[in-house]
């Protein structure tokens, strides 16, 4: 590819990026990504031969950004990074509703366009080696899976409004606490 094909390559992810951002995944058409791109409705598909692999890779820049995210969780002792650790997964989940819903879209997970070993396989990887240190006596791999699936109901429910109505509260931390003492004991 040369200089412009690739430019347009990462334009159309980039907007891509920016309409999920501003209007949800069920915005991502190619339709609309060429036409906001300023090209032909054909065009993306000159780069990305599928849907799938478009939304693949404008998914691959959320995990980037979460990435980026969870590798600044760096000091302090194990259960203290893994709070902070799930603190920023909520925070960049409910921040970035559409995105987080396009990253874990099972479609694109099972597809292997998303290289789910390359995204967001190490992020658990960062978080089992955490939980291994916070909790030698366990098995780290289904604490960490847990805490994960936790996490993401949380997040997931959040969303939808309805942890608020159920535990009437407006933060989510007092239920960040509750998930880690569920996993990592209340000692901690």
């Amino acid at each position: 590819m040369d200089d412009s094909e690739t430019g347009l390559r990462a334009r159309l992810i980039d907007v891509g990026v920016e309409l999920v951002a501003t209007e949800g995944a069920q915005a991502l058409t190619l339709r609309e990504i060429a036409r906001r791109a300023g090209v032909s409705h054909g065009a993306p598909r000159r780069y990305f031969p599928t849907h799938l692999e478009l939304l693949s890779a404008i998914a691959r820049v959320g995990f980037a950004e979460l990435g980026e995210r969870a590798a600044a969780v760096a000091k302090g002792a194990p259960t203290a990074r893994v709070e902070t650790l799930g603190r920023v997964y909520l925070e960049f989940a409910l921040g970035n509703r559409g995105m987080y819903e396009l990253m874990f879209r099972h479609d694109l997970l099972e597809s292997g366009h998303l290289g789910l070993r390359d995204t967001s396989l190490p992020l658990f990887g960062r978080l089992v080696d955490l939980v291994g240190r916070a909790r030698p006596d366990a098995d780290a791999r289904l604490v960490a899976g847990a805490l994960w699936a936790n996490l993401h109901g949380i997040a997931q429910l959040w969303g939808w409004g309805s942890l608020q109505l159920a535990t009437n509260t407006e933060d989510f931390e007092p239920l960040l606490r509750a998930a880690l003492d569920a996993h990592l004991g209340n000692d901690r």
